[in-house]
């Protein structure tokens, strides 16, 4: 094991720079919703900034100065904390429910969505156990099986609220995790084939998602019904042009777009900043994914590199996926976007999850042989 040195502080600049962006953005695309809710138009904003920035500023400070190998003792118990966290969202007057899913636990005047912290302590509780599997995990009963039990329970608890996005997010990780931690493609082939059966399954049987899929393949289907989000996302963005509305000048966030600070954020993004600006956001993330990868590559350890992928994975493919499904390169999904969209639980955890990158960092072989040569 190297001797710690200084963090991948770009990485730092990435991630606070998506926040600050976020935060400027959330004030904008809240102000409606906001103001005809609560009678402000601040109120989401201020919510994020405390119950997701200033809380996320803590974790963050926390896990990013905490060795990293320290939450190797705490993957099991944060698990099980996890899970019955899930099955508390099914209890009448303490879950939540909006919008037909039940995926939050209400306590007082806050709410927690434990489908988020589960994407970070399922993904340490991985890690841990796939490193002390190590070669194993290529066997059918020892790691192919439980592994697949391990996905399997998280995945029945997420898709009862129901969440399909998140599942599909949560799983997605998983696999990633998986194959770095040396699977065999016999089994990553099995999990593939199995992974779009269940899909397929998942879309027939709910005649919503099914609709969702159908209006994908062709958004002038139902325009005032199933199709109405995905032809206002559009509408907002192809009207933004080159340079946008400006910032704050925003006429989809007046009621015509659902979810307009939530999963919807980047077609408002694209409405006030313009298509010059976005590349600009996707380039953060573009940039993000890389300096993650490169931790990863470069971990001292198989525990730290299959966080650090996991982590990476996570943020990078959930933005991209919420990106896609506003322009419709893919159906609906309903995950919200890392950083931007509002929810504190999620910037709270995700800012949690980058300070363990952050802390894996220090750690890269290949700074310290860097230093040694200098």
């Amino acid at each position: 094991m190297s001797k710690p040195h200084k963090p991948d502080y770009i990485l730092v600049l990435v991630v606070f720079a998506l926040v600050i962006f976020g935060l400027i953005m959330m004030a904008s695309a809240s102000s409606v919703i906001s103001y005809e809710k609560f009678g402000e138009n601040y109120y989401y904003f201020r919510h994020q900034l405390i119950f997701g920035v200033l809380l996320g500023l803590i974790a963050f400070t926390i896990t990013s100065r905490v060795d990293y190998r320290f939450w190797q003792k705490l993957a099991v118990p944060a698990l099980l904390i996890t899970l019955a966290l899930l099955v508390l969202v099914f209890i009448p007057r303490l879950g939540l429910e909006y919008g037909g899913a039940k995926r939050w636990i209400h306590i007082g005047p806050y709410t927690i969505q434990p489908t988020e912290i589960a994407k970070l302590t399922f993904l340490l509780y991985l890690a841990t156990w796939l490193e002390k599997r190590g070669k194993g995990i290529k066997d059918w009963k020892y790691g192919f099986l439980p592994f697949i039990a391990i996905l399997g329970v998280i995945g029945l608890l997420i898709m009862l609220q129901p969440d399909l996005g998140t599942f599909c997010v949560v799983a997605l990780i998983a696999v990633i995790v998986y194959f770095v931690a040396g699977a065999s493609w016999p089994h990553l082939v099995a999990i593939g084939a199995g992974g779009v059966a269940l899909f397929w399954l998942l879309v027939k049987v709910a005649p919503y998602r099914m609709a969702r899929f159908t209006v994908f393949l062709n958004p002038e289907l139902d325009p005032e019904g199933i199709g109405y989000q995905i032809n206002q996302a559009l509408l907002a963005i192809g009207s933004g042009g080159l340079f946008g509305r400006g910032l704050g000048k925003s006429i989809q966030k007046f009621q015509y777009l659902p979810e307009a600070a939530g999963d919807s954020i980047f077609a408002i993004i694209a409405e006030e900043l313009g298509f010059l600006r976005i590349l600009l956001l996707i380039g953060l993330f573009a940039v993000f994914a890389a300096l993650g990868f490169r931790i990863a590559r470069n971990a001292p350890d198989n525990f730290g590199k299959l966080v650090a992928v996991g982590v990476t994975a996570w943020l990078g493919f959930q933005s991209f996926i919420n990106i896609a499904a506003m322009v419709n390169l893919i159906p609906l999904t309903g995950i919200p976007l890392p950083f931007i969209s509002y929810g504190g639980t999620a910037l709270m955890v995700s800012l949690a999850a980058v300070g363990i990158l952050v802390n894996i960092s220090r750690y890269t072989t290949e700074e310290a042989k860097r230093r040694r040569r200098y």
